[in-house]
């Protein structure tokens, strides 16, 4: 074989060679862009999730949820509709909610060196209190496992 045959082989030979790589990095970087998309989409769940434990800590914290607080609540985790599924919206759905109704009843409660409104019945502002209280200061351990499916980097 000649010095020109070798050098035509070669050149033939160089241009699936480029192909290949070429196609081997085209791979690589839909492989990274996958990989920074399941990131991205584990962060933004993780800051939902985060919002759940910070309204159920202030809530723990004073006793009462504010309007500001449970509004501010629902703006951060309006993401959730479209990164998780079903049961975590309503779950979201039901924390507010009892926050909405602790609010109400809080706003309803007198104590001693207050005035009470006409057909006041104390026994049930406090019942109520306490019902939603407890409710929410118990939805730690099951918040983690409502968001478990989504957060587990273990799989």
């Amino acid at each position: 074989m000649s010095v020109n045959q070798s050098i035509e082989v070669l050149t033939a030979l160089l241009t699936p060679l480029i192909a290949v790589v070429a196609v081997y990095i085209a791979w690589q970087q839909w492989r990274t862009n996958r990989l920074r998309f399941v990131l991205d989409r584990y962060d933004r769940r993780l800051r939902v999730y985060e919002e759940v434990r910070k309204i159920l800590s202030i809530i723990l914290r004073d006793a009462k949820a504010s309007s500001e607080d449970l509004l501010r609540f629902r703006t951060s985790v309006s993401e959730a509709d479209f990164l998780f599924g079903a049961e975590v919206v309503e779950y979201i759905d039901q924390i507010y909610s009892h926050g909405i109704a602790l609010g109400c009843w809080t706003e309803q409660y007198r104590d001693f060196t207050q005035e009470k409104p006409e057909g006041y019945d104390h026994k049930k502002v406090v019942d109520g209190m306490h019902a939603e209280l407890k409710w929410l200061t118990e939805q730690f351990e099951p918040a983690k496992e409502v968001f478990r499916r989504y957060l587990d980097v273990s799989k």
